[in-house]
């Protein structure tokens, strides 16, 4: 699996708690971590640069196209 693949994008819904970490409406990049998942958790690279775990309630999915998903994640 290329790392591209493993990464999810979801677009940040909610903030309120977490305005220094977290922008409304930016797209983020979400780490599997299928244990922060069963606690209704994501693992967000959030405004620091690090991954953190945030309640999946702040965030929704969302979908690009393989070419497009390319571009948002490269370096």
């Amino acid at each position: 699996m290329t790392k591209t693949s493993s990464q999810r994008l979801v677009v940040c819904l909610d903030n309120d708690g977490y305005a220094a970490s977290l922008e409304r409406r930016k797209i983020y990049v979400a780490l599997p971590d299928a244990e922060a998942e069963k606690n209704s958790l994501l693992r967000i690279i959030d405004e620091s640069g690090e991954d953190y775990l945030y309640p999946k309630s702040l965030f929704g999915p969302i979908s690009l196209q393989q070419a497009v998903k390319k571009a948002v994640l490269a370096p």
